[in-house]
């Protein structure tokens, strides 16, 4: 590894959001390691980046020896790790009202939207704290549910909401050793997850509405500014929306 190689993780980096950040971290340059359930999404966002050193590395980040294995490849192929975007993430069921959704359902939330940004947040700061020279960057990718939910929304909201928690902890935790960590808080990019705001989606007034998304390339450009400033500052919470979608003044 030279000195100027950034080496970069990206969960969920197989569509969405996840692709566009891992698709912009590899055009300015960055090594970026590709995680998810899906192997030939993440071949397909690696030949789309032209990146010869990409890592394509499956993961189930709800599951402890998968994330640790995941975490192990990139330090045998790279050697040290720069940044984690923390990505991967559920809904769960659409529109299902507090009383009927299943514990199965609750559950997979959790642990995909929790358990997993906190499983792949631990095997990164441990790398960044053993490695010479010490430290690196966590991103965190909220969500505008992190501050105001959608109804019927509660296990993807209480997640979201959590993971402020983690970030704030994170951040906190990491200063001894150069680790710095912040969050992203988007709202209506436009990926697969947000096809349906196009059509109509519930409103707190019980409405269905369209609303307005942006380019998921704004997402990446905002994660990419946040990735590559020096570990002396660090953008500890960032809201990144559509500018006309109903969010503020939500409800």
């Amino acid at each position: 590894m030279n000195a100027e190689q950034r080496i970069a993780v990206v969960t969920g980096a197989g569509s969405g959001i996840g692709k566009a950040v891992a698709l912009t971290l590899a055009g300015a340059g960055w090594s970026v390691a590709l995680a998810g359930r899906r192997l030939e999404t993440l071949e397909t966002t690696a030949r789309e980046a032209g990146a010869g050193d990409a890592l394509c590395v499956r993961t189930d980040v709800t599951d402890p020896g998968e994330v640790n294995a995941l975490f192990a490849a990139v330090r045998e192929r790279f050697g040290r790790l720069d940044l984690l975007f923390n990505n991967a993430g559920t809904f769960g069921p659409r529109s299902v009202p507090v009383e009927d959704i299943a514990y199965e359902d609750w559950r997979a939330v959790v642990d995909v939207n929790l358990t997993g940004a906190f499983l792949c947040a631990q095997a990164a700061y441990r790398q960044m704290k053993e490695q010479d020279p010490q430290g690196g960057r966590i991103i965190n990718n909220g969500s505008i549910s992190a501050h105001a939910p959608r109804p019927h929304s509660i296990a993807y909201t209480a997640t979201k909401h959590a993971m402020t928690g983690l970030t704030k902890s994170l951040s906190l935790d990491g200063r001894p050793y150069r680790i710095a960590c912040g969050q992203i808080d988007i709202g209506n990019a436009a990926t697969e997850m947000t096809e349906r705001m196009q059509t109509g989606i519930l409103q707190a007034n019980g409405e269905l509405a369209v609303e307005p998304v942006m380019a998921a390339a704004d997402v990446a450009r905002t994660v990419l500014h946040m990735a590559e400033l020096p570990l002396e500052a660090n953008v500890q919470f960032a809201t990144l929306l559509a500018t006309t979608m109903p969010y503020v003044g939500r409800g």
